[in-house]
């Protein structure tokens, strides 16, 4: 991986640098929801250790919620799920991350590969301004590598911005700027884009936290409707949020200092009613964080 540091030598965990990028691979066909499954993931920024052996089963067509305090990890862990870790200078990591089985991190996989199937929507809408809502929700096949016709185009645009929720909106507008539109449009054209790779994983990390609530409520309809079609794993600081939009919680928490760490996770409900842990009742009542 671009910029990997060696562990500190105390550590027994092998760190496994990622492969440079490789070119894209051919398209295949939709595929359903994937599962995810983190094992024993462990991260650093240099010599410093963010998160220590994170085990969590995301499961296929189901939405996980990742809540705990600033600063724990949460993110860190998403941007380890599609291999964005490894863009960051002096990053490294030790453990594995299967997608219904394969490792993500294999020699033999194509970063290209992994970021098609496991896709991101980030905290604040990123829609290339210049472009055009059509040629924003069409950027990713360029990028992958996935060839298609005007005609095929036209119906993907179609259906990923109405997946998104926003078709009706901006259909009659698909050749303005896709930077003219709202925050909240901004971010479903971002969703959109996602989609059009036909990605078996959605990694969303605070989509609604600079979002009006009307917005917010928008999205996350959207959430509960994808769900059907594609995993989603979704890091949030909104507790009403993880109880409307998620069906299992995972709660991290980093205290006085140590890397991150998963204290409990299961299904939303039990974890916000009956939580076993102490920390995560404290938490997900608002005594901190």
């Amino acid at each position: 991986m671009t910029g990997t540091t060696s562990m500190p030598a105390a550590d027994p965990e092998a760190v496994r640098p990622g492969p440079a990028g490789a070119p894209p691979s051919p398209a295949g066909p939709s595929s359903p929801a994937g599962a995810l499954d983190a094992r024993s993931v462990s991260a650093w920024f240099g010599e410093r250790k963010v998160l220590d052996r994170v085990s969590l089963e995301m499961p296929a067509g189901r939405v996980t919620a990742l809540i705990g305090p600033s600063g724990c990890g949460k993110s860190t862990f998403l941007r380890i799920l599609n291999r964005m870790h490894e863009l960051v200078p002096a990053a490294s990591l030790a453990g594995e991350v299967l997608l219904d089985g394969e490792d993500v991190y294999a020699p033999e996989r194509r970063l290209t590969e992994a970021r098609r199937d496991i896709g991101m929507v980030f905290q604040k809408p990123n829609p290339f301004p210049a472009m055009s809502i059509y040629d924003n929700v069409v950027a990713g096949l360029r990028l992958t590598g996935i060839r298609a016709s005007r005609a095929e185009k036209d119906r993907l645009v179609e259906e990923c911005l109405t997946k998104a929720g926003l078709w009706r909106e901006v259909a009659d507008r698909l050749r303005q700027p896709g930077g003219a539109l709202s925050g909240g449009q901004q971010q479903r054209l971002c969703i959109a884009r996602s989609l059009a790779v036909r990605p078996k994983v959605l990694l969303m990390d605070e989509p609604c936290s600079a979002l009006d609530p009307t917005s917010t409520r928008r999205i996350e309809q959207t959430i509960r409707e994808l769900v059907d079609e594609v995993t989603i794993v979704i890091v949030t600081h909104n507790m009403q949020q993880a109880q409307r939009v998620s069906d299992r919680c995972a709660f991290f928490l980093a205290e006085q200092g140590t890397p991150g760490a998963v204290v409990e996770h299961g299904p939303t409900e039990a974890m916000f009613t009956a939580p076993v842990d102490q920390r995560t009742s404290d938490y997900v009542n608002g005594r901190f964080g």
